[in-house]
Order: structure tokens, then sequence, then C-alpha cells
């Protein structure tokens, strides 16, 4: 079982570096599910969509799970499963923001930091000096938020069942973590440490 998990075998020379595992099979289909939660929003399918943000969250948990358990983790999955989580995140904040859904500057300040931090990620590159691929718990926090209020704003409007409250609450929860969690990369690059989304 490991063996599958983990690569396939190491007789087809795929062994646990390589990309075909199930946990980056579960990566994979999170990425693209994207381009289909961003049309069910457009379109108005607020129920479709909001099931199929919630599948890609319990992904998520879902393969790091499988993946540390059965040992199956590689190297293209720690690149591709922030790259799936924060494709899913941004897109869908980006057509909520478009659609009305989402206050603009939220939205603004939540692409502004993740561009922010790929761009300083390849400065460190370019500068020869590339930083370790680690969330700092702050970043944990924020991307809990983030889904739990896109989580929310689908739900309420599929279902119709206001939670304004609860949704300014995580708004600010959402601004307030996004801006440490900038502050908190930026001090880290300039100490020289390592980083990540």
């Amino acid at each position: 079982m490991t063996s599958v998990l983990g690569g396939m075998g190491e007789g087809r020379g795929l062994g646990r570096g390589g990309m075909i595992t199930i946990p980056n099979a579960i990566t994979l289909a999170r990425l693209c599910a994207v381009p289909l939660a961003v049309w069910l929003i457009l379109k108005g399918e607020m129920v479709l969509a909001f099931w199929l943000f919630v599948a890609a969250s319990v992904s998520d948990a879902l393969d790091g799970y499988i993946a540390k358990r059965f040992g199956a983790q590689t190297a293209v999955g720690a690149v591709l499963d922030p790259v799936a989580d924060k494709a899913l995140l941004v897109t869908v904040y980006v057509t909520l923001g478009l659609t009305g859904r989402l206050a603009d500057w939220l939205v603004i300040l939540v692409v502004f930091r993740d561009v922010f931090i790929v761009g300083g990620v390849l400065m460190l590159y370019v500068l020869g000096s590339p930083p370790e691929i680690r969330p700092l718990p702050v970043s944990k926090v924020n991307t809990a938020l983030q889904i739990a209020l896109a989580a929310l704003v689908l739900f309420d409007n599929a279902y119709g069942v206001p939670a304004l409250i609860v949704v300014d609450a995580l708004v600010w929860g959402v601004a307030a973590s996004t801006l440490a969690s900038g502050v908190a990369y930026a001090a880290r690059w300039v100490r020289g440490g390592g980083a990540a989304a």
C-alpha cells in the first residue's frame, strides 16, 4: 500500500520522489477544480460552487494526511500543494469580489499579500539565497480564516442563510491576519529565514 501511495513502486522508476502519487493526484484534482469554481460562481450556481469549494478544502487536508501517514511525501507535492491552495483561494476571492459578494479592498489585500510573498521568494532565488518553503504559524491561521470566510459567503449565497455578524468578524480577521503574515514574512526575509505562502 505504501509503495502505491508513495509513487507506484520503485520498480517503475518513480519511487517516493516521483510525481504520480495518490496525494499528488488529489492535489492536481484540486487545481483542476479552480476554473470550474470560477465558472460556477460567475453563472450564479452557488450551491454547486459551495460544495465544490468544500470538497476542495477537504481534499487539502486529505492529501496531507495520506502523504504523512503512508510516507508519500514528494518534492513535487511540497510545491504543488501550496500552489493549488493559493490558486483556489485567490481565484475564488477575486471572483467573489468581481461579483460583489466580497469587499474589493479585502480582495486586493489578499491578492497583494500573495503577490508580495511570491515576489519575495523569486527575488531571493535571483539573489542566490533560495528560501526554505515553510509556512509560518500566522500564515496557517490566515489560510484557515480565508477558507472559512469564502465558505461562509458561498454558503450564504447558496442557501440564503444570513450570517452578517460572523462574516464581518471573519472579514476583519482575514484582513488582520493577512497584514500580520505579510509583515512576518518580510521580517523573516530580512533576517535570512525561510518563507512560504
